[in-house]
C-alpha cells in the first residue's frame, strides 16, 4: 500500500453552493475543521456519514462536462494522503504515473497523472497522522 484515500475532489465554480447540493443528498457535516487542509472561499468540503470526504475546488472559468461528449469529459481528482511524498513519488512513477506538478516551493502536494492520464495528488499526511500511524 502506498497510500490512503482522503477525498474525491470535483471541480466546480461555486464550492460552497456544491457542497451544500451533496450535503443535502448525503447528509454529513459541510467544511468540518480538518487539519488536513484550510478551507476558503475556493475551497470547500463535506465530511459524509459513512466517512468519505468530498471536495470542490473552484476552477476559473469552469465548463461544466457534457454527457457523453468526450470534448467535455467528467472532472475530478483523487487526493491521496502519505507519509512520505518523495518515497510514495517513487512508487506511483514505478507503476506508470507521470509528474504534473513536483510541487515546488515545499508544498505538502505534488500533482500526478495516472496511466490513463486522470490528475491525482499525493498529500503529505499532517505529522500528528504520520506519527501516531492512523489511517483516515
Amino acid at each position: 500500500m502506498i497510500a490512503d484515500l482522503e477525498c474525491v475532489v470535483l471541480d466546480c465554480s461555486r464550492p460552497a453552493e456544491l457542497a451544500d447540493f451533496y450535503q443535502a443528498l448525503l447528509g454529513g457535516a459541510v467544511n468540518q475543521r480538518d487539519q488536513r487542509w484550510t478551507l476558503s472561499d475556493s475551497w470547500a468540503t463535506l465530511h459524509t456519514p459513512s466517512g468519505l470526504v468530498l471536495a470542490f475546488q473552484r476552477v476559473a472559468d469552469y465548463r461544466p462536462p457534457l454527457w457523453p461528449d468526450p470534448a467535455r469529459p467528467q472532472q475530478f481528482h483523487l487526493d491521496f494522503g502519505v507519509n512520505d511524498l518523495d518515497r510514495a513519488e517513487e512508487q506511483v512513477l514505478t507503476h506508470g504515473a507521470t509528474v504534473l506538478d513536483d510541487g515546488a516551493g515545499g508544498r505538502s502536494w505534488r500533482i500526478y497523472a495516472d496511466p490513463a492520464g486522470h490528475p491525482f495528488c499525493l498529500v503529505r499526511h499532517s505529522r500528528s497522522r504520520a506519527q501516531s500511524g492512523a489511517s483516515l
